[in-house]
């Protein structure tokens, strides 16, 4: 099980990396929504290894069988390492890479808050917003937030795996 765990969990790391890359280099310019959006996917589709993973335990390492509380802790494992690995990411953008990512973030919520709300809605959710804000410390916090994210979403992909994938011996 280590094996695989390993063996697919960096495989999601990486992809994760890759994607993390692409995105940041295609993506220069699209709103945070967008990227947002983008962001999600990317999570999403490097989290395919899970299933990936449990699949090759399932059938090369287990003799074709597995269980669903096996399956869904390999994905679970899987999901930590791509999770380990965003949350990398996201604290070298945070500090190498974009050190004033949080202000323009905000200032980017600001402008779009302000052409979509009314001013007295505007001045309720831009109080709301710059106490987030605060709330969020910095690029450690943010690093954490990531790999909790990354970690939920691959809990939601190992138990859909896990109920497709379980094979008991007959």
């Amino acid at each position: 099980m280590k094996h695989t765990v390993v063996r697919y969990g960096v495989y999601s790391l990486v992809l994760a990396a890759i994607l993390f890359l692409l995105a940041l280099t295609l993506g220069d310019g699209l709103s945070y929504r967008t990227q947002e959006i983008l962001g999600y996917a990317t999570m999403t589709v490097s989290l395919l290894f899970v299933f990936f993973g449990i699949k090759h335990y399932r059938d090369e390492v287990s003799g074709g069988t597995v269980s669903f509380w096996k399956a869904f802790s390999i994905g679970i494992l899987i999901s930590m390492f791509a999770g380990i690995g965003f949350g990398i990411i996201d604290y070298i953008y945070t500090t190498v890479i974009n050190p004033d990512f949080m202000m323009e973030y905000e200032t980017a919520m600001l402008a779009d808050m302000k052409t979509e709300l009314s001013a007295e809605e505007f001045e309720k959710q831009k109080v709301i917003l710059q106490q987030q804000m605060k709330a969020y410390g910095g690029s450690g916090f943010m690093a954490a937030l990531m790999f909790i994210t990354v970690v939920l979403i691959g809990i939601i992909i190992s138990l859909l795996s896990a109920v497709i994938l379980q094979k008991k011996e007959h």
